[in-house]
Parts: C-alpha cells; structure tokens; sequence
C-alpha cells in the first residue's frame, strides 16, 4: 500500500475518532425525529456509512 493512501486512512480514522467522541455524539441525542428515527441513530449510521464509503474509495485507488 502506498504511504500516501496510508495516511489517508489514518486521517480518516483520526476523524471518526472525533465525531464518535461522547460530547460531539450529545449533540444529536435530541428528542426529534426524521423519517421516524431518532437524529442520534441518522447521525450514527451516517457518518458509518460515509466512512464506509470513503475506505472503498481509497481502496479502489490502493488497486491502480
């Protein structure tokens, strides 16, 4: 793996690391709902799949 799609992935886990952090998570644990959902639980799969989406991304390129 190239050094350079190394950091990338160290940068992303840096990231995930802050926003799954407890005082950014109080943020969205509020009482409304949106599409039937709780915001925390939108919020937590979001950024999980967003994250998911990124590692492929730079996976693919790791194939070039």
């Amino acid at each position: 793996m190239k050094k350079r799609h190394e950091q990338k992935l160290v940068i992303l886990s840096v990231i995930l690391f802050v926003l799954f952090n407890a005082p950014v998570l109080l943020l969205f644990n509020k009482i409304e709902n949106y599409f039937g959902l709780p915001l925390i639980y939108i919020y937590i799969f979001g950024v999980w799949f967003l994250s998911v989406v990124f590692s492929f991304v730079i996976f693919k390129k790791f194939d070039e």
